[in-house]
């Protein structure tokens, strides 16, 4: 089966054959992979490095936190891809978005306002969980219509942070 996966914006063409070889934008890795938890933490041996993972899904977002690092990936099988293009909709960006903490943390810093216009990509909260300070970012073009938590509070995971418009 084909995917296209997109990491932080970065396209990738992923391969995973019937025999199990993995192949990323065509070069083949060794890849050994567990489910320690269902739906939230992952093991794997890539090319024999070993790597765990957290991951929440939001909607067609995945979060993956590895190694200190917050990724947001899309995941789209190649079935999927050509259904989309085959009917070359353009997705509708108004209405509400929330932004949820994908893990427990401490609010470390909020740098935007109520109000403000905020481009895709932009950070808007900085959450640190295990000792690691997170950046939160904006999906998409939009507003910040409310800030629902302060500075220096402690959340749960799936707690409502920010509303973009």
């Amino acid at each position: 089966m084909k995917y296209q996966t997109i990491v932080n914006g970065k396209t990738y063409e992923i391969e995973i054959n019937e025999d199990g070889r993995l192949l990323v934008n065509g070069e083949e890795h060794e890849l050994d992979f567990r489910v320690l938890r269902e739906g939230e933490l992952y093991s794997m041996l890539l090319d024999n490095c070993s790597f765990e993972a957290v991951v929440d899904q939001r909607d067609e977002v995945l979060n993956v936190l590895m190694n200190g690092n917050l990724f947001e990936v899309q995941v789209t099988d190649e079935r999927s891809r050509r259904l989309s293009s085959a009917f070359m909709h353009f997705g509708d960006t108004s209405g509400e978005v929330h932004i949820r903490a994908p893990m427990p943390g401490l609010i470390v810093r909020i740098p935007v306002e109520e109000g403000q216009q905020v481009s895709k990509g932009e950070t808007l909260i900085i959450l640190e969980s295990m000792k690691m300070e997170n950046e939160l970012k904006a999906p998409r073009d939009g507003t910040i219509h409310r800030v629902h938590v302060t500075t220096g509070a402690s959340v749960e995971q799936n707690k409502v942070l920010v509303t973009l418009t």
